[in-house]
């Protein structure tokens, strides 16, 4: 890794001994000296930054994730925080400009000098700090998107994808499109950046002779007007949409207004019916008043759902909630944000008494494939492959819930054959924390 001389200084004044709490190990062993002299590391504490949109286009929903990653690590610093260290977790508002996001991740980066980045979210913004990250040795994990650029341990060797991408996703959605719709004439809404483009390779893979159309938005234009009319031109009677949640309600109301009623099949990331009954009641001004219009939409999940009240994982992430969350209920973003925040304890488990920036990548190269949580397909995690989840199930939208259409189905990109998932999912541990051993 590349060394960081803007650091150096800081590193000799940090330079301190060890205390013995929660598992590591006692004085005068010399062992919490490297973790002591690492930027963002102290004896009590461990420091991490992140950036969401918490204004702007992508702020509905988007910005409840970090909330819910706060919460839950709250609730671990209530119960003693990980080898005695609290987690200071700064979040930062990027309003899902890239431009925006390189100015606050310089700020944790250099100003906070946080010890990592977790969970930065967008494919836009996070791709524009993808290289200051990787060239400074900011280990940069678990991003908020499905992008392939996350999963490039060779060039970008500090940063972790952590959700299913959106090319497996696209795949999967793709076949079940060509074993239950066979004779439909598919078309895309896709966003113009490498969200949609890598949705679209997997959505091809199985539906090439299908798709009429490929339609594409420009983030922040909300006016999807000529998009939704393309595809109705097209013929197009079924339609696949990667794309942020405003954008499934704007896509929506533009279909109402054309009459334009295809069957509609949205990724996972914007089919929240919570979130989009709302936007779409703000952006009628509410001459639509829930989420009717998503009645018998097609989509995926790979995490339990607030609409599962009686799932171990949702009942464990409510009492987080309830005892360390902040205004508002639980939702669907805040369990994703403290499932990203459940893989990253684990990761600094892993990384051991003493973490080192190069030393939590390596393990979770070693390790994170086994790392267990309410995720419903395992990580791809190795010294080769820093790709997320691997799976998804098809579901589609009823009654404002999801019922299952599919088993689990898990595979990796290109040729790779998609199966069903092996094996039960974890249950969350009595406590409601992991407890990882330290990698090798």
């Amino acid at each position: 890794m590349k060394a960081r001389g803007l650091y150096a200084a800081l590193a000799a004044v940090l330079l301190l001994s060890g205390c013995g709490a929660g598992g590591r190990p006692d004085e005068g062993a010399g062992s919490g000296d490297a973790a002591a002299a690492e930027v963002g590391i102290t004896e009590t504490s461990v420091k991490v930054g992140a950036h969401f949109p918490l204004t702007g286009v992508a702020a509905p929903g988007y910005s409840e994730i970090p909330t819910g990653t706060k919460a839950y690590f709250d609730f671990v610093n209530a119960a003693g925080g990980v080898n005695g260290r609290q987690i200071e977790y700064i979040f930062r508002d990027d309003a899902y400009n890239p431009t925006q996001t390189s100015q606050v991740v310089n700020e944790l980066v250099l100003q906070d000098q946080v010890f990592a980045i977790m969970g930065g979210l967008g494919t836009p913004t996070h791709s524009a700090v993808l290289d200051q990250l990787n060239s400074e040795g900011v280990p940069d994990l678990f991003v908020s998107s499905g992008s392939l650029l996350w999963d490039q341990p060779e060039q970008n060797p500090m940063t972790f994808g952590w959700q299913p991408d959106y090319e497996i996703e696209a795949k999967i959605i793709g076949q079940y499109v060509a074993q239950n719709f066979p004779q439909a004439k598919v078309g895309l809404f896709l966003q113009d950046d490498d969200l949609g483009r890598d949705a679209e390779i997997g959505a091809r893979r199985f539906l090439e002779n299908q798709i009429v159309a490929a339609e594409r938005y420009t983030p922040g234009n909300t006016d999807v007007a000529p998009q939704i009319a393309a595809l109705q031109a097209s013929g197009a009677d079924l339609v696949i949409g990667f794309n942020v949640p405003s954008y499934t309600a704007l896509s929506q109301l533009q279909s109402l207004r054309l009459n334009y009623q295809p069957q509609w099949i949205y990724s996972n990331i914007g089919s929240d019916p919570v979130l989009v009954g709302s936007l779409l009641a703000r952006f009628s001004e509410g001459a639509v008043t829930d989420a009717g219009l998503l009645e018998g939409v097609i989509t995926t999940e790979y995490l339990p759902g607030v609409d599962q009240p009686d799932d171990p994982w949702t009942q464990l992430f409510q009492r987080v909630w309830d005892s360390h969350g902040g205004e508002g209920e639980l939702t669907n973003f805040r369990v994703y944000g403290m499932a990203e925040a459940y893989t990253f304890v684990q990761a600094l488990q892993a990384a051991g008494p003493d973490p080192t920036r190069e030393g939590i990548v390596a393990a979770i190269e070693d390790v994170g494939s086994t790392f267990e949580g309410p995720w419903a397909a395992p990580f791809r995690y190795s010294a080769q492959r820093h790709a997320g989840i691997a799976g998804v199930e098809v579901t589609r939208i009823t009654g404002g819930t999801t019922e299952s259409l599919t088993p689990v189905l898990v595979t990796d990109n290109g040729e790779a054959p998609i199966t069903e998932a092996t094996g039960e999912r974890a249950a969350p541990p009595a406590n409601g924390i992991p407890d990882v051993q330290p990698a090798s």
